[in-house]
């Protein structure tokens, strides 16, 4: 691991305090002592004059992808000057490390920061290791600050505080002998998640990065839904608060203590109107090219705020949306995995002590694979796959073309209805009248590839594979649910919280329906042609169904799926899914990918 330079030991220390061993920390007066105790020196420049470029590097949504991620997963769209767009290789941390050194170059006021979700749903080389190797990648790479994500409470608030102040898994252990692990060198922000009992912020709330008489202030917020879309279990004794009011609460905190110069690290984000990275955001007017929850968080957050690096949706954007005064602002969001990186120049005025709004520039940066590795991360990658190995080369099946995912061009994804039919065998094995079996959309992480990923040979999907298109341990639960109540799963996905941003639920073998999206609300279902094996659904009928444990207890807003009685729980979905292509391919006969075919969508 690097070795720690003196503002860096002074910053573990500091972070140490502020997240308490057992996940809760009591901030009280040592919030206002944070940004004495807890800042940094790393880029060394003289003075100048009254104004001074300090360059904010970010990124977001991480997730544990030490390794160039495969397939769609591991591209990015580029806007090209003839109106035509080419498909590019980017991500992994090699590159993504190289790319940073790189761009601070020349810059002696830099500071990176990223906006949650680094870890969690991450592939079996960090998955494995409790995201262990994600953390020391991070800190080589010199991450100064992030904020948490909805992705980073995966395993709870105890090991979220581990990752900040190491120490060795409670359970596993230490994975290489004689090394114990050391936790995060910069700080989590969490100013919106609170002790339920205490009422104070689990981790620090803000963090403040000084040089030569510059302060910047960071605030970091996750998104208030989530408890909606994460385990029960993760955040067990936390709320969560509104986003708005949490980072308007310190910025007059940081305003008080002179910091006028303010970043919100916010994990949410918004769609902007194209896929490419490189899309004009700001087209024709400040903000106009970009939609979701992000637009009226911006627009409602105080001016004391000077920009918002965002994340979630896993999209690119550049933009200016306008402050509550009106006054345009820069919002950006580097789409995931490490495939890109912001590139925002601050202007501060050292008289006002704040940032000048209107010299405000910001670009996203490819992380092309065309350049160097940095050969500490290729280090780090080979130590951690060799003791990965073992278990990640496994064959568990056999595909005959890539499935789509994560990558799919459609709602309905080809291997989300794979692994709806693998965990509609499974849940057989254990009640032979389950019927049908339904799969979220957020829990197919990535691709099939047919291409091999190692030495393992062409259309061969490994453990690690698997494991990275399934990482989060839920089991496959089975409950019994009514006709009405799998007709109203069903209009949950495109009403109530998932009305603006629909969650298509991914069907077995013989659920048929219309989705109609020129409807609105549950009305886009089109209950008449709701079908099982042939069969219009009946209200009042009784159904065996098969669910993830996570859509079990009502997540990403599917209360009627937490409705269920008679529960019983099976394996975990991984072992499911590795079950199934065993047991139903093979190097003479593969799984082809499948139609899906099974959701008719009207647009």
């Amino acid at each position: 691991m690097t070795p720690l330079t003196p503002h860096r030991t002074r910053r573990r220390a500091a972070s140490r305090i502020l997240a308490a061993a057992a996940g809760f920390a009591t901030v009280g007066a040592l919030v206002a002592a944070l940004p004495a105790n807890a800042t940094q020196d790393r880029h060394h420049g003289g003075k100048g004059g009254r104004t001074v470029d300090v360059q904010l590097l970010s990124f977001n949504d991480f997730h544990g992808n030490l390794e160039p991620p495969a397939g769609s997963s591991g591209q990015v769209t580029e806007n090209l000057p003839d109106g035509t767009t080419r498909k590019v290789d980017a991500g992994g941390v090699e590159y993504l490390a190289t790319s940073l050194r790189t761009a601070r170059k020349s810059h002696p006021y830099s500071v990176t920061a990223a906006a949650g979700d680094l870890i969690g749903a991450s592939p079996l080389l960090s998955g494995l290791f409790h995201d262990e190797p994600t953390v020391e990648a991070m800190n080589k790479l010199d991450l100064d600050v992030t904020s948490v994500g909805n992705h980073e409470f995966d395993e709870g608030a105890t090991e979220l505080a581990r990752m900040q102040n190491g120490g060795c898994h409670p359970k596993d252990g230490c994975f290489e002998d004689g090394k114990k692990f050391k936790g995060a060198d910069y700080p989590y922000l969490a100013a919106n998640v609170t002790n339920e009992k205490t009422g104070k912020p689990i981790l620090a709330p803000y963090w403040v990065w000084k040089h030569n008489g510059v302060k910047i202030g960071f605030i970091g917020v996750t998104l208030e839904g989530t408890p909606d879309i994460v385990s029960a279990d993760g955040v067990k004794g936390l709320k969560f608060h509104d986003e708005i009011e949490t980072v308007n609460k310190y910025a007059k905190i940081l305003d008080k203590q002179g910091v006028k110069s303010i970043v919100t690290l916010i994990h949410e984000g918004g769609v902007p109107a194209s896929g490419s990275y490189n899309y004009d955001c700001d087209s024709p007017s400040g903000g106009a090219g970009i939609s979701g929850p992000i637009v009226d968080i911006a627009k409602s957050i105080s001016p004391k705020v000077d920009a918002l690096v965002t994340g979630h949706t896993h999209n690119a954007y550049v933009c200016t949306i306008p402050d509550p005064s009106g006054k345009p602002r820069m919002v950006t969001s580097a789409s995931s995995y490490g495939k890109l990186y912001t590139d925002t120049t601050l202007t501060y005025d050292r008289r006002t002590k704040d940032i000048v709004r209107t010299s405000v520039k910001s670009a996203n940066h490819v992380v092309s694979r065309t350049q160097p590795k940095a050969a500490d991360m290729t280090a780090l990658i080979g130590r951690w796959n060799k003791l990965a190995a073992p278990v990640a080369n496994q064959p568990v099946g056999y595909i005959s073309a890539d499935i789509p995912g994560r990558g799919a061009a459609s709602p309905e994804e080809p291997l989300g209805d794979l692994i709806a039919d693998a965990q509609l065998a499974h849940a057989k094995t254990l009640d032979p009248k389950t019927s049908l079996a339904l799969m979220n959309p957020g829990g197919v992480r990535s691709d099939l590839v047919y291409k091999a990923s190692g030495s393992e040979g062409d259309g061969v999907v490994t453990y690690g594979e698997g494991f990275t298109v399934q990482p989060f341990s839920n089991t496959v639960n089975l409950a019994d649910l009514t006709g009405a109540q799998v007709i109203t799963a069903l209009q949950q996905q495109v009403s109530g919280s998932n009305e603006a941003s629909p969650k298509i639920l991914q069907p077995s073998a013989g659920l048929t329906y219309t989705l109609d999206m020129m409807k609105t609300g549950a009305a886009r279902v089109v209950v008449d042609s709701i079908r099982l094996n042939g069969a219009a659904i009946d209200p009042a009928a009784t159904y065996r169904v098969a669910m993830n444990s996570f859509l079990a207890g009502g997540g990403d807003g599917f209360a009627a799926l937490g409705q269920g009685k008679n529960p019983l729980v099976g394996s975990d979905d991984l072992k499911a899914f590795n079950d199934y292509l065993t047991a139903n391919s093979s190097a003479t006969s593969p799984i082809a990918p499948p139609k899906a075919d099974r959701i008719t969508i009207v647009k």
